[in-house]
């Protein structure tokens, strides 16, 4: 049963995003809202409802270390797997307002984590801090000065609001299918890995992030097969920043208790995050694509991550040697390669002004 409830999971989460994305490129449409916008609130909201809700669940069953692995987790998947994933179906776009508001609102909201949790807990204040931060964020976003006729005209068109409604039907419905079956892949994988006595804060790092982050994965992929990579790359940077204000805020508000923080997460995971997000940074501003080789990159490191929190678990002879070329060799190698990526961009930028002045003349 456990089994057959996982392929089923898999099937859900397909149909569901396929539904999601063009139900919210038809409503984004229809509404006169760019696709950016609804990526990074409806799209994104949405496919953060499993971290939601497996974080409360686990927060009220005093399971700290999961809430944690999982919205942490979920954040460090988003960046290096599904964006790289998605980028290795086209180069993905990135809009201008993400590069000059949303993208640090992402790094300041992976700092501020980390900040919070340096006392190694996570009190009520803590989520207090981080819904208004949130509630900052949705209010500077949303686009208030815009004409929206759909929602300005008092009488909608019969055909118009039945196709409205439509729209929103799929959105929900899109919805419905990524909640249920990331659920159901999530249950069946957590099983799989309690029979093998993986210890809970891996399984939240690894099988619960990545499981949760399941909507985010076949909504981006779709989004790009489909052409609306602006939902892609919205959705990623949407779902991130309502990761930690939104879910983790709102868990530790709701907790019964404050959530502590292993010394391993903030020693390692919390980090590692926190450079997720900053490497965004080279990856968005040169060109303002991620590439298909970027996207690589990210996969590179997704992988080295979790092959690190394996040898870890297992306590693997091979740690100290994979540790060294990692450091020695991976790191140093994507320095080497952002920078050489900057100086190209930059000279490329110089080139156009040049030749910009040129005829200007």
């Amino acid at each position: 049963m456990v089994i057959v409830l996982f392929i089923a999971g898999i099937i859900l989460l397909v149909f569901g995003a396929d539904l999601l994305v063009r139900g919210a490129a038809s409503l984004a449409a229809s509404l006169g809202v760019s696709p950016l916008i609804i990526g990074l609130t409806i799209v994104a909201i949405g496919t953060s409802s499993p971290e939601i809700a497996v974080s409360l669940q686990a927060a009220f069953n005093a399971q700290g270390a999961i809430v944690l692995g999982n919205i942490i987790g979920s954040n460090i998947a988003n960046i290096m797997l599904i964006l790289g994933m998605a980028a290795m179906f086209g180069p993905l776009p990135v809009d201008r307002a993400i590069l000059r508001r949303d993208l640090p609102v992402m790094i300041g909201a992976s700092l501020l984590t980390f900040l919070l949790t340096l006392d190694r807990t996570l009190s009520r204040i803590d989520g207090i801090i981080m819904l208004l931060c949130l509630t900052a964020y949705l209010w500077v976003m949303w686009p208030r000065n815009e004409h929206h006729d759909a929602l300005h005209q008092s009488h909608l068109p019969q055909r118009r609001l039945r196709a409205l409604l439509l729209q929103l039907a799929m959105v929900v419905g899109g919805l419905a299918l990524l909640i249920v079956g990331a659920r159901w892949l999530v249950d069946g994988a957590v099983t799989f890995a309690t029979w093998f006595g993986v210890s809970e804060l891996i399984i939240g790092l690894t099988i619960v992030a990545v499981g949760t982050s399941l909507p985010e994965i076949a909504t981006s992929v779709i989004a790009g097969l489909r052409g609306e990579r602006d939902i892609a790359v919205g959705n990623v940077v949407g779902s991130n920043v309502l990761n930690l204000l939104l879910v983790l805020g709102t868990t530790i508000v709701l907790s019964p208790q404050p959530i502590a923080v292993p010394e391993v997460t903030i020693a390692l995971d919390l980090p590692v995050m926190v450079g997720a997000a900053l490497i965004c940074l080279p990856i968005f501003f040169t060109r303002r694509i991620v590439s298909r080789r970027e996207g690589s990159l990210l996969l590179v490191y997704y992988l080295s991550y979790t092959l690190y929190l394996v040898l870890s678990a297992t306590g693997s002879d091979e740690l100290p040697v994979y540790n060294t070329i990692v450091g020695l060799i991976l790191i140093p190698l994507t320095v080497v390669l952002l920078v050489v990526r900057a100086l190209r961009w930059l000279g490329e930028e110089r080139r156009q002004q040049r030749l910009s002045t040129d005829t200007r003349e």
